[in-house]
Parts: structure tokens; C-alpha cells; sequence
């Protein structure tokens, strides 16, 4: 537990074998093919009740590892699903914006988005420090598979800019993450990552999984909170 929680502090993520059972991941898989997603994910997860159900579980193991605070919630649920007809690669990047229920006017919220009907802000830094995400595997992904990959140690110098990002990635190199069925990956979302392409293209469907304090500061609220 405690190697979990100090490789999520001093490399910005660790990976967490079995995170859900494999029956859980059965019942997440059928769950998504009743849902019939005809493109390469959606952001709105959250709102469905057996992915609420399924996330105040691993809400509740995460507490238990102390890798998340048990006053913390979950705020977002996203599917990214490759299939060999939907390949593709994400670059290099920071997760900045968060959803929130309505527009604030404050000096510290920039960047409002608005994505599949939903609200989005880039909060101050003060906010992006204390997220966690947890990204659930539902299938096994290997090297050919175009897995995570992401930049060691990253997460802790703050909104930087692309030329920054790549010069990070050769300092500090970047590691695949390699997952099988029901495993997990915590990751600060200040943590530069990316993915290529899948060389053996395969379905690999991930629940990536926003958690955060309760309470935002300056009047603003999550659009959801499980």
C-alpha cells in the first residue's frame, strides 16, 4: 500500500494490479456494449448507475490503500475505447480542465469549454495539485497495444508549455504502462502522458475515473459528485 501511495507521490502514478475483479470487469464490458458507443469514448459515464456503483467501490479500496482521502469524490467517468477500426494516438499532454455545473466569474478560472453538453474549466493550480485519477482497465493492454505512456516525476512543475513537455520527456524519459484485465493506474493529471498508435489493434476499453476534493474554492462546483 505504501509503495502505491509513494511511487502516485514521487513519480505522479503507480500502477495497481487488480484494482476491480474479473467479474467486475465482465459486468463494466457487457454494461458498455449494451451501451453501444459508436465513437472513440464519451466523457458523460458518470451519469449511468452501475458505473456509479462500480466507482464508490474502487472509491472505497483507494481509501483503504490511503491512496485518496475518503472525503474526496468522484467527479467524472470517461471511456476511451480502441478498437481496430478506431486507432489512433493521443500526444503528449497535461489533463488541465475539470467539469463544473456553471460559469464562474473569477480572475484564477480560464479556458471555459463546453464538451458532449457539459461545462469545462482550467481551475489554479492550487486544485489540479489534489486530483487523482484512476484509470480502470477493462482489457489487457500490452506494448503492442498502445499503452499509456507517460513522463516519470512530471506532475510536480505545473502548467508547462510544449517546448517544456518535450524537453521533459528527453530529461526524463517515459515509461509504458503495462496492464492486464482489472488493473488500475493512479496518475496525477498534472502528469505528461500520451499514447501511440496500437500496433496489434485490439478492443481496449478504459474507464478513466476524476477524483477531487468536495468543495471547490471561489463559488464553483462539480457537475457532478459521487
Amino acid at each position: 500500500m505504501q509503495t502505491t501511495v509513494h511511487r502516485l507521490e514521487l513519480d505522479g502514478y503507480a500502477i495497481t494490479p487488480g484494482l476491480i475483479a474479473q467479474r467486475e470487469a465482465t459486468i463494466a464490458a457487457r454494461a458498455l456494449e449494451r451501451m453501444n458507443v459508436r465513437s472513440a469514448g464519451t466523457r458523460n459515464l458518470l451519469q449511468k448507475p452501475w458505473c456509479r456503483a462500480l466507482i464508490q467501490r474502487v472509491k472505497a479500496r483507494l481509501v483503504n490503500q490511503e491512496a485518496l482521502p475518503s472525503s474526496y469524490v468522484a467527479v467524472q467517468c470517461t471511456l476511451f475505447d480502441k478498437t481496430p477500426h478506431r486507432n489512433w494516438l493521443v500526444a503528449l499532454h497535461q489533463d488541465l480542465s475539470i467539469p463544473v455545473k456553471s460559469l464562474v466569474d473569477h480572475p484564477s478560472f480560464g479556458a471555459w469549454s463546453e464538451k458532449e453538453g457539459e461545462l469545462f474549466v482550467q481551475p489554479p493550480m492550487e486544485v489540479l495539485e489534489t486530483l487523482v485519477a484512476a484509470r480502470i482497465h477493462v482489457d489487457d493492454c500490452g506494448l503492442e497495444n498502445g499503452p499509456l505512456r507517460v513522463v516519470p516525476a512530471s506532475h510536480g512543475r505545473g502548467r508547462v508549455s510544449t517546448a517544456v513537455a518535450k524537453q521533459l520527456k528527453q530529461t526524463l524519459g517515459q515509461e509504458p504502462c503495462i496492464v492486464k484485465r482489472g488493473d488500475g493506474i493512479l496518475m496525477r493529471p498534472l502528469l505528461l502522458h500520451a499514447s501511440s498508435k496500437a500496433v496489434a489493434p485490439s478492443r481496449q476499453r478504459v474507464l478513466h475515473v476524476l477524483f477531487g476534493p468536495a468543495t471547490l474554492p471561489h463559488g464553483l462546483e462539480w457537475k457532478h459528485a459521487v
